[in-house]
């Protein structure tokens, strides 16, 4: 499980909507006796950061205090997460994106990447939209599935001046977008360009594509420009409890998850389940006493 690239994070406050989810309060309790965040993030049961805090390995949180604020990563990885929902059965990870720079005066590439991401267990929320910002622009994202079935999709953006480039829109001028299937558990980004930027290197000199959470971006022609600096963004990874049903999964009561005072759901897009609190009841259901 690991990225493809090695890159610094740099987090550009203009790319993210003001309301990001990584700052909502959440009410989070973790396993009696158990570290309850990793720096900003709260850390949910079945989410630990320590032996017996967790509900299993996939679970595991590994908290690097080498950071100020110490940042929180998926079980050993190098994925951040800054958001655990108990409710929605959500991550927030940041995720690489794809650069594909050229040189103005001679028009000669200088950096290109193709940054991917590869999950053990959890799969890709098909909330999040594939992404492309540029004006001699196209882009490639090929998903795998766990039954060994891949797919490809792409999307094209096209501008000759930034004056034709609508803010707030991704409609394909200077900015393109497409969903993700559902499923998903793995992503490679591929992006180029059709004459190197030669007839936008005025205002263009590069394209970018990234996998991002829907509601964290709202395109604006100063991304054109902007986006050279920005490392990283937001997307949802979707969590269950193991692979079973509900039904399946209350034949055992011993492994089985939802306590007293919470039900068993089956997320559409992905196996296994999640618990949630009955009405009435506000707090943990993977706790030994149920919701309280």
């Amino acid at each position: 499980m690991g990225f493809h690239v090695r890159l610094v994070q740099f987090t550009l406050a203009l790319v993210l909507s003001s309301t990001s989810t990584a700052n909502r309060t959440t009410t989070v309790i973790a396993k009696p006796g158990c570290p309850n965040s990793c720096g900003n993030v709260s850390i949910p049961y079945p989410f630990g950061t320590t032996k017996g805090c967790y509900l299993n390995e996939q679970f595991l949180i590994t908290c690097n205090s080498s950071f100020t604020p110490p940042k929180a990563f998926l079980t050993n990885s190098t994925i951040n997460v800054t958001e655990i929902s108990l409710l929605r059965g959500q991550l927030q990870i940041w995720q690489f994106i794809a650069r594909d720079l050229y040189r103005q005066r001679d028009h000669v590439q200088v950096y290109n990447n193709e940054p991917w991401l590869s999950l053990s267990k959890f799969i890709i929320s098909d909330t999040n939209k594939f992404t492309a910002v540029g004006c001699d622009t196209y882009a490639i994202v090929t998903f795998d599935r766990r039954n060994e079935n891949y797919s490809m999709t792409g999307c094209m953006s096209i501008c000759n001046s930034i004056d034709n480039v609508d803010n707030g829109s991704c409609s394909g001028v200077g900015c393109c977008q497409t969903r993700i299937p559902k499923g998903v558990w793995s992503i490679t980004m591929d992006l180029s360009s059709y004459y190197n930027y030669a007839k936008v290197s005025d205002f263009n000199s590069g394209s970018y594509a990234f996998v991002i959470q829907e509601n964290e971006f709202n395109f604006t022609s100063n991304y054109l420009r902007e986006l050279q600096n920005v490392q990283k963004l937001p997307l949802l990874v979707d969590w269950t409890i193991g692979n079973e049903t509900c039904e399946m999964a209350q034949m055992n009561f011993t492994s089985y998850a939802c306590k007293n005072n919470s039900k068993c759901y089956e997320p559409s897009t992905t196996s296994g389940y999640l618990c949630h609190c009955l009405a009435g009841y506000d707090g943990n259901p993977y706790l030994i006493n149920g919701c309280q």
